[in-house]
Formats: structure tokens, C-alpha cells, sequence
């Protein structure tokens, strides 16, 4: 393009003259002569370029100082100060609007039309737009729905939880929900090709960022609209409480040892028939189960209570408990609800310590067990305590009832601190710990969007999802002892296609004398051909779909295992013993993996902090075809 000859004085009036002539709409007309206007002030096009430069760091400014403001924002959203956080979020929304307003200037609107220079200037308008979308249609109405809620109404207490707040801010956290989904989805149309990469680079971040944030909406969206139907809004609904015993692994945490039937009747929680898995006896006929899954872990799945989580599935597992539940008291439950002693003590944490109380467990606490439960002991008395102290198995479920009872009971008078006890809940089901399943249709079809469903297969599972699974095959309690870690390494090797490595060390902590020091009900007395003491685990690993299970080891060497097919994922399964003091590591590998997604793992939870047991390590991914 040649250089435009300097302004005469006349410019102006000619300008102006052939603009009249042309056909142009009003709107448009006024836009183009206030740009050619804006052209002359400056006098050159190196002129408009310095103020194009100057608007775009101006607009890079904002946004990161509305970057900036979000971690102050969520801090004072967790910490409850509401005034703080309104504060934040208009500060927030002003300076996404004065991005945006910028990159609506006729200046920035004709240079966003040219080649190559258009592109980039056209992708910072969206982000700028997007920024403020979520800033105005999203996070500022959250946060005023969120400061009006009162937290105290929200849990249970003896009045109920107040559905009617959930239920009324259910549309605005939807439509804010709704709007960030939007606005991911037009960065993600954005062809970052041709982008300079001082805008790709920011852009690629602004996508990931509003990606979380759309899952993080999506989450309360759906929790705000099911919430009140799940908590008895419209009529009182049962649960089979499940509490997982991790000192017997199974898939999905432990053996279902302690059962109760929890009502919630329009946000008002009561624990009424209490039992154990032992107690619903053996199903003659068994369960029907997949055939995939009943060769996997056998006909077990659907015969005892105590083995319906041998499958990580939980859908399968609670819809069966679900079946042999009414094959055995006549009550059809409304769905099943998982948790393990570890949510427990985070529950305990916020009510304070519960007390064991009732004239049937004297025995119990003659024996020298806690009367006081906090969140430090529950877990040790639960898990391990009890069965030192108590040798009866019936006196140990009473006694396990009972806490559980007690716990409950402590939910249903109110007690505890509104966001401390929401946090604990949320962090147990983070790790796995808070399993749900509804038998309605309606209500499991959104719950099987999320982890909570415990699902191995559908919309919550990532299609670069691993997963190692521990299922007990000694009959005792010798979990409690058992120290695991999990890695999951990308490697690329010589073939040039990826391959993924699930390495998993396993360590018995028992004392060595754990045969006699131990009693005979922890250490399994030898009753499945396992020396007291020793523990037998098969360990189970999944891949992703369409992968392959091509080989496993055991301390380097190689070693047989069982490969089966899940949900069209490959399984493979080691079964080792570990004596006590013996530590050993299984290996895993994956190849034919297809997804270039970040792969991610999930693992049984155990005793110990989950944090200790998931330690993936990032790769790069490899180069199909070096």
C-alpha cells in the first residue's frame, strides 16, 4: 500500500462530500465519519498505529488487573466477608467494562477489519467481551446470590435445611452458569493459527480459566436444581447409608460394614433402621449383574452385601445394595449414599466431638474405647481400636452403628459450623470418599456427570482417565496397615506412540509378630490360605478406552496377570501378598493410548490422606509416529 500524500487543508470538506454521495446507513455513516475524524486529529497512520498499540496495553492492563482481583475474590467468598466481596466483583466488572468499551472504539472496529492485523485485534475484543460477560451476567450475580444466602439454614438442623434458598437462587446461578458456558464456547471458535503470539498465549489461558469456571458453575448449577427434590422437597425420600470400612479394601473404598436407612423429609435428615452388611445375609439367587463385571470379580458382586463394591462402579454396586436391601427388609430405598470413618471426622471436625451414648453399647465402652469421638481419634478407633478392644464382631457393629448414629444425630440438631461442615463434605467427596446414586432416572442421569456418581464409564470419566482399585482377599482388617502409593508416568519410547505406566508401591506396616500380636479378627487367622499377618490384595488397574493392557511387573520383573475388558476399558489384574515389613511395587503399562488429553487417575480411597496416594507425574506427550 503506498503512503497517503500529507492532509491538505481541504480534506476534510472532500472527505465529508464523498461520504454524502455514498449510501451508507445513518449509523454506520456517523461511525465512519467519526473514524476518518479520529484519523485527521491524530494526523498520520503511524499516528493511529501509536494509539492502536497505546489501547491495546491499555486493554491488556485491565483485564490482568480483573485477573488479578478473582483469588481476593474467592478468599473473601470463603472466608464469608460479603461487603468485601461485592466490593471486588464491581471492581472487577469495571475493568472488564472499560476493556471492552475500548475495543468498541472506530479505530479499533476498522483496524480489527484488516488482514493479518485484524485477527488479533478481533481475538482481543472476544476475550475482552467474554471477560466482561462473566464479570457482569456471571460472577457478580453469583456473588450477590451468594451474600444473600443464609449458611446457617443450609445444613440440617431441627427445623430442616431451608430449600426454598436453594431453590431460589437456583435460576440465577443457572443463568449465570449458562452465560460463562457461552462465553467459553466463543473463545473456543477462535482460530489461534495466525495469532501473534502475545495474544495466543493469553488467549490459550483465558480459555482454560473459563473452562474451570464453566465446570465449577456447571457443578452448582446442577447441585442448586437437584438439591431440593434429592432433600424432600416434595415429599420425604430414603437412603441406604453405606459407611465404607477402609480397613478391608474394596474398590470403592471398604466393605460395607455399617448400614442405615437415612430419611430426609424436606431438608430435615433422621437416621432410623440400622444394620450391617453381615446381617442381609447371603442372596439366593444372586443378584444379576453384566457379564463383564461378573467375570471380573465374580458371582460375589451380586451374592453379598459386603462384595457389591468389589467393582469400582459404584452405580452397579448401589443399584444392587438397592435390590438386596428390599429382597431382605421389603423397602424399596430412593437411592444409596457411600461414605467411609475419614468423612466422618471431617463431619466431626465441624460439629465438635460426639459422645457414645445408649445402655446397649455399656459393654463397648467397658472395654476401654473412647466415649468422646473427635476428628483425630475417629478414624484409629473406627478402623483399628475396636477390634483390639472388642472381639465380638456384633459388639464391633454395634459399636460402629453407634458412632455413626451419634454423628447423625449431631447433623440433625444443627450443630456445627455452616461452611466448615459444607467444606468437609466437599473434600471427602473430592477424594472420592462420598459416593450417591439415585434410583430415578431423571436424577441419576445429571448425578452421572460427576465424580460423586463413582461412575467408571460416561460423562464424568476424562477420556485419559486411569484408575487403580484394591480389593482385599485376605477376609480381615489388615488394610489399616497397608501404606500405598500411585504414579502414573507417560513415557515415549522407541516406536514413537505413547505409553503409560501406573506404578503402584505397596508397604505392610505391621508389627512382624502381627500373627500373635494381633487378633485373630484383623489378621484374617488364615481362613482364605493367607498366613495371619500377611496381606493379599488384587490390585486392579484400568486404562482408557480403547488402550491395551500390554504388560505387568512386579519389582522389575515381569509377571502374569488377569486382562479383561470393562465398559470398553482394558483391566488388568495382579493379585501379591505382602508380609509384614514387605514392600512391593506393581506395574502397569498402557499402550495404544489415542486421547491426547492430560491423563488424570483415580484410586480407591484408604485410611491415609489421599494426597499421599495420588502423585502423578506430568510428561510431554509423545510424537505419534518418530
Amino acid at each position: 500500500m503506498a503512503e497517503s500524500a500529507p492532509p491538505k487543508e481541504n480534506d476534510g470538506k472532500e472527505i465529508r462530500a464523498e461520504i454524502s454521495v455514498i449510501k451508507i446507513p445513518s449509523r454506520k455513516r456517523r461511525t465512519l465519519v467519526s473514524l476518518c475524524l479520529g484519523i485527521l486529529v491524530v494526523g498520520s497512520c503511524a499516528a493511529a498505529a501509536a494509539l492502536l498499540v497505546a489501547t491495546a496495553s491499555s486493554i491488556k492492563s485491565d483485564l490482568q488487573a480483573a485477573a488479578e482481583i478473582v483469588p481476593t475474590l474467592k478468599d473473601e467468598l470463603v472466608s464469608n466477608r460479603s461487603s468485601d466481596a461485592t466490593a471486588s466483583a464491581e471492581l472487577l466488572r469495571m475493568h472488564t467494562s472499560a476493556a471492552k468499551d475500548k475495543t468498541e472504539n472506530p479505530l479499533w472496529i476498522l483496524a480489527s477489519s484488516l488482514p493479518g492485523l485484524g485477527e488479533n485485534l478481533s481475538a482481543v475484543s472476544e476475550m475482552a467481551r467474554s471477560a466482561d460477560d462473566v464479570a457482569s451476567l456471571g460472577l457478580l450475580p453469583i456473588v450477590r446470590t451468594f451474600n444473600t444466602l443464609d449458611w446457617t439454614s443450609l445444613i440440617p438442623g431441627d427445623s430442616g435445611t431451608n430449600l426454598h434458598q436453594i431453590r431460589a437462587a437456583s435460576s440465577s446461578v443457572s443463568s449465570a452458569s449458562e452465560t460463562v458456558r457461552l462465553s467459553a464456547e466463543r473463545l473456543s471458535r477462535i482460530d489461534t493459527t495466525n495469532l501473534l503470539p502475545q495474544i495466543a498465549q493469553p488467549l490459550e489461558q483465558a480459555r482454560g480459566q473459563l473452562n474451570d469456571v464453566t465446570k465449577t458453575l456447571g457443578v452448582a448449577a446442577d447441585a442448586a436444581d437437584l438439591a431440593p427434590d434429592m432433600l424432600g422437597a416434595d415429599g420425604a425420600r430414603s437412603y441406604l447409608l453405606m459407611i465404607q470400612n477402609n480397613a478391608e479394601a474394596r474398590a470403592s473404598g471398604g466393605i460395607p460394614g455399617a448400614l442405615a436407612i437415612m430419611t430426609v423429609d424436606d431438608g430435615k435428615l433422621s437416621l432410623g433402621a440400622q444394620s450391617s452388611g453381615g446381617d442381609v445375609g447371603i442372596m439366593t439367587p444372586p443378584i444379576s449383574v453384566d457379564p463383564q463385571q461378573q467375570q471380573i470379580y465374580s458371582t460375589r458382586l451380586g451374592k453379598y452385601m459386603q462384595d457389591v463394591n468389589l467393582t469400582p462402579d459404584f452405580p452397579t454396586a448401589a443399584a444392587t445394595a438397592q435390590t438386596m436391601w428390599q429382597r431382605k427388609t421389603g423397602q424399596r430405598v430412593d437411592g444409596v449414599i457411600s461414605i467411609d470413618p475419614v468423612v466422618l471426622s471431617y463431619i466431626i471436625q465441624s460439629t465438635g466431638p460426639v459422645a457414645v451414648n445408649g445402655p446397649e453399647l455399656a459393654s463397648v465402652k467397658a472395654a476401654g474405647l473412647p466415649t468422646d469421638l473427635t476428628g483425630d481419634n475417629v478414624v484409629p478407633t473406627l478402623l483399628s481400636d475396636v477390634y483390639a478392644k472388642i472381639r465380638q464382631p456384633q459388639l464391633q457393629d454395634a459399636y460402629f452403628a453407634g458412632v455413626a448414629k451419634e454423628v447423625f444425630s449431631a447433623l440433625s440438631s444443627g450443630k456445627g459450623e455452616a461452611k466448615g461442615l459444607i467444606s468437609g463434605i466437599t473434600r471427602g467427596a473430592e477424594e472420592g470418599r462420598v459416593l450417591v446414586w439415585s434410583a430415578k432416572a431423571s436424577e441419576q442421569s445429571v448425578v452421572s456427570k460427576y465424580a460423586i456418581s463413582g461412575s467408571i464409564s460416561g460423562p464424568s470419566v476424562s477420556p485419559a482417565q486411569f484408575g487403580v482399585y484394591f480389593n482385599d482377599g485376605t477376609g480381615a482388617k489388615m488394610d489399616y496397615y497397608v501404606k500405598r502409593t500411585v504414579k502414573l508416568i507417560k513415557e515415549c519410547p522407541a516406536g514413537g506412540y505413547e505409553q503409560t505406566t501406573l506404578r503402584v508401591t505397596s508397604t505392610n506396616t505391621a508389627p512382624s509378630d502381627a500373627a500373635i500380636s494381633l487378633p485373630a479378627y484383623v489378621t484374617g487367622a488364615g481362613a482364605f490360605g493367607v498366613a495371619p499377618g500377611t496381606v493379599q490384595t488384587n490390585v486392579v488397574a484400568y486404562g482408557p478406552a480403547q488402550a491395551n493392557v500390554e504388560s505387568a511387573t512386579v519389582d522389575g520383573q515381569k509377571t502374569p496377570f488377569a486382562p479383561y475388558i470393562h465398559a470398553n476399558r482394558p483391566v488388568g489384574v495382579v493379585a501379591q501378598q505382602l508380609a509384614p515389613g514387605e514392600s512391593k511395587t506393581v506395574e502397569f503399562t498402557f499402550g495404544k493410548i489415542v486421547q491426547h488429553t492430560e491423563p488424570n487417575v483415580v484410586v480407591t480411597p484408604g485410611v491415609q490422606p489421599v494426597k499421599d496416594v495420588i502423585l502423578p507425574t506430568k510428561n510431554a506427550s509423545c510424537d505419534q509416529g518418530q
